[in-house]
């Protein structure tokens, strides 16, 4: 399992607000953002012209994308489906966004950061309900039995990333048996269980244009 590096993409390099890219790192004094306040560069400190709304709306979607680790192609497939569904059609992105296996998998704290935990399910070292599942876009669902796979319960990274896991960020909407590494869709996650800073509005104002 390669470790990860971290990411020094176009959209880091861009926006001036924590992106949350490192995993758990993103939420301590550690944070390359918390410590330093202001873009990387040599011109992360001179002012820059004001955005147009078109590209506050667009930072807006790149950021969850960047977030979540999803392609645009991904993104807009899964932007239309909560579309098509009842209630608020932001609300429904970003909880169809927290339903993705490798999401649930990194706020189980198996691993470290979103990136480690698809590689965790591409790797084939995660069960649903006894079952292999390796596509990380797999949405789970109420009751569903997420477990780790005995050969890799002593995987070094995944213990180091189970000791380092922040018990106030434990979501409401999981339970984690830490010993058998085993955990359990409660319900689904709702609006007010993602912490994350998204103005998930404007990714709307944005694809209504």
């Amino acid at each position: 399992m390669a470790r990860y590096i971290g990411a020094k993409c176009k959209v880091c390099r861009r926006e001036s607000e924590k992106l949350f890219l490192r995993g758990s790192r993103c939420y301590t004094d550690k944070c390359g953002f918390t410590r330093r306040g202001y873009p990387p560069g040599s011109h992360g400190k001179v002012g820059r012209r004001k955005l147009t709304s078109y590209a506050i709306q667009l930072r807006q979607k790149q950021k969850v994308k960047a977030i979540y680790g999803i392609l645009e192609r991904q993104f807009r497939k899964i932007f239309y489906d909560a579309t098509r569904k009842a209630g608020n059609p932001g609300a429904n992105l970003l909880i169809a966004l927290e339903r993705r296996i490798d999401n649930v998998v990194y706020q189980l704290g198996i691993a470290s950061s979103r990136t480690n935990a698809r590689q965790i399910v591409r790797h084939g070292h995660i069960l649903i309900d006894g079952k292999k599942v390796d596509i990380p876009s797999y949405l789970i669902k109420v009751n569903q039995v997420i477990k780790l796979v005995d050969r890799q319960k002593k995987n070094p990274l995944i213990k180091k990333s189970l000791e380092e896991r922040d018990p106030e960020r434990i979501v409401e909407w999981l339970k984690f048996d830490k010993e058998n590494m085993i955990g359990t869709v409660v319900r689904l996650p709702k609006r007010e269980d993602i912490t994350l800073p998204i103005q998930e509005n404007l990714i709307i104002e944005l694809y209504s244009k």
